[in-house]
């Protein structure tokens, strides 16, 4: 009995296939979930500052999902080709940092370029933690210029994360890319991230009383958790590559790429959880409420 046509015989797919496949369903899903939440706030355009920000931010999910999908296309692709693909990912994180940093500046109504920081949050105390104490005291007022400086602190990985992508790319296409080279990237762009993380984290215990109506916790644990889950899991499989635990059974195939289709399998299963989050964490509720309330107003006007 033939198969109608559009209809698809599971059973004759290997494995490989069946990982594109399953991947693919995830891409979707992903892109569900974000342009759904997209379209919401397009709907609801009451505030174009923060939703720009928004947008960009929700936006992370498909794109670290894609990103990956195109790496398992091509599972034998080149150093440089990986290299290519890590990049895209990570520039965009780095924008979303920042894009973060400009949505919690607007909750506040802080203007760093018109120098417009509310009277109620001038002089209050900003704790720095080791290692940036041996750089800053331990006590600081906040004024205009640590504002000036939190916004500094983030932007730099902005900026120092594609240079570095660039150079690396560069080096590893003309065959000048030794381990320390590697090393010192790698160093580089960890303490980038981390002085602008720290930034956020500084900023939210500052004013996490103002930010509360706003839930800035969940909206950042959704960048941080991508961020964290895409390094960490990298991190594991490095350990379990070097322990002997994941092996390559085919002879065209190296570890290294095995390596590399599993952290890709997995970055488009987490982002299809982290797109359902982001529909409560970037709920359009905020910006709905106030244009229904107007259509209301202007019913009872009429």
């Amino acid at each position: 009995m033939s198969l109608p046509i559009g209809t698809m015989d599971l059973s004759t797919l290997d494995r490989g296939q069946m990982t594109l496949l399953g991947a693919s369903f995830c891409v979707v899903l992903s892109l569900h979930f974000t342009v759904k939440l997209l379209s919401q706030h397009l709907f609801y355009w009451k505030n174009p500052k923060e939703q720009k920000a928004i947008i960009i931010i929700i936006l992370m999910a498909p794109i670290y999902a894609m990103d990956s999908f195109v790496g398992l296309l091509d599972i034998r692709g080149s150093k440089a080709f990986f290299m290519f693909l890590d990049s895209i990912k990570e520039c965009y994180e780095a924008l979303v940092i920042a894009k973060f940093l400009a949505l919690m500046y607007s909750y506040l109504n802080i203007s760093i370029s018109k120098n417009i920081v509310p009277d109620g949050i001038k002089g209050r105390e900003i704790h720095h933690s080791f290692p940036m104490t041996l750089f800053q005291p331990r006590t600081v007022r906040l004024d205009h210029q640590r504002l000036k400086l939190l916004k500094y602190w983030t932007w730099q990985f902005v900026i120092i994360r594609p240079v570095c992508s660039i150079l690396m790319i560069v080096l590893q296409l003309l065959g000048i890319y030794p381990s320390w080279l590697s090393w010192t990237f790698t160093i580089i762009l960890n303490i980038s991230v981390s002085l602008a993380l720290y930034s956020l984290v500084l900023f939210y215990h500052v004013f996490a009383k103002e930010l509360a109506p706003h839930n800035p916790l969940a909206k950042f644990m959704c960048i941080k958790g991508i961020v964290f889950f895409c390094f960490w899991q990298g991190v594991v499989l490095d350990i379990l590559v070097a322990l002997g635990i994941i092996k390559s059974h085919h002879y065209w195939l190296d570890v290294e790429h095995v390596e590399e289709a599993l952290q890709n399998v997995l970055v488009c299963l987490e982002m299809v959880v982290f797109s359902v989050l982001q529909q409560y964490a970037y709920n359009v509720s905020p910006y709905s409420r106030e244009v229904e309330s107007k259509f209301k107003l202007n019913e009872k006007n009429e």
